[in-house]
């Protein structure tokens, strides 16, 4: 059986955008019951995110970008200490609670402390469980539900830090990962490939920025098996071409045919088969190292599910 990590924390609960919001504490709750009810989280090493240190969240984000969010996270707590409301928008989708800096920088840490242990040789792959998502952060701007980019900073780790020199990042959210597009494009070290609803917000992605992005814009309602042709016929070449020494995943389950934020028709056996594709790439050419890090996936039910598949598959269970 593969070792595979469960990296999460109970401050990534804590930071909520209002209610109502789809990016919501449930979705981490959705998620435990799964894997409790399937039996799948007793094959995982749970382990506890560390906060990331700022010169790491510096290797992907500018540090004025870091400044303003610590910045607002101060002016927040000395408005609501004076009555204030309890939140500080961002943008009309995007906004900051008193706990959100905190629960930021532990889900940054995940990727961060999962790296470090795959690197190591201590887990063959991991699974970050965590919130804000990370992927359409850019380097000197938040948005879309993020904060900081948690997959691209894994990544300019992993290069800066362990000298790993080529590192893929694979993202399926039904959103394109334009903030790690943003962060990543031209950088020969990385190649990143994507599938995407298009239009669809953020309305990036038709055209790749640089050569070592792959983007696969796709329409709506498109199926599972179509998308999968897709990988099996553009990414894979690639990845192969590429041979990376350690794989990210923004694992958004948003394209989902449950999930009511997009329009594409996946569902948990799309999820298993990506991921076993992703797994394959990996074992090949990274000795399986694999960092995964949870992005969208707003039907609770369809999420739980995907995630249990998703770790079904890297787990061997």
């Amino acid at each position: 059986m593969t070792k595979t990590g469960y990296f999460t924390h109970p401050d990534c609960r804590r930071h909520e955008m209002g209610p109502g919001h789809p990016e919501c504490p449930e979705r981490l709750d959705a998620i435990e019951d799964r894997l409790l009810a399937s039996g799948v989280g007793i094959g995982l090493d749970r382990r506890l995110a560390p906060e990331a240190p700022v010169s790491d969240i510096e290797l992907a984000h500018t540090r004025l970008h870091v400044a303003a969010m610590r910045g607002l996270r101060q002016e927040l707590k000395e408005s609501i200490a004076a009555g204030g409301p309890p939140y500080s928008q961002i943008d009309p989708d995007t906004a900051m609670n008193e706990h959100t800096w905190t629960a930021a920088l532990r889900a940054a840490g995940a990727v961060l402390a999962a790296t470090d242990a795959v690197m190591s040789g201590d887990l063959e792959n991991a699974f970050c469980a965590v919130r804000p998502p990370g992927h359409h952060a850019c380097r000197d701007k938040a948005m879309g539900f993020c904060f900081f980019n948690n997959i691209a900073i894994g990544a300019k780790y992993a290069l800066e830090r362990h000298r790993v020199k080529r590192v893929a990042v694979v993202d399926f959210d039904v959103h394109h990962g334009n903030g790690t597009e943003d962060i990543l494009a031209g950088d020969p070290r990385v190649l990143m490939v994507g599938f995407f609803q298009h239009p669809f917000y953020p309305f990036t992605g038709d055209a790749s920025r640089a050569d070592n992005m792959l983007n696969l814009p796709v329409p709506a309602y498109t199926k599972g098996m179509d998308i999968r042709e897709m990988i099996e016929m553009l990414w894979i070449p690639r990845l192969e071409a590429f041979k990376p020494q350690l794989v990210f995943v923004s694992a958004g389950f948003d394209a989902h045919r449950e999930d009511d934020l997009g329009q594409l028709r996946l569902n948990e056996s799309d999820y298993a088969w990506i991921t076993g594709r992703i797994k394959e790439i990996a074992q090949k050419y990274a000795q399986g190292r694999i960092v995964s890090s949870l992005e969208g996936g707003y039907n609770l039910s369809a999420l739980g599910r995907s995630v249990e598949a998703h770790l079904r598959v890297l787990a061997d269970l």
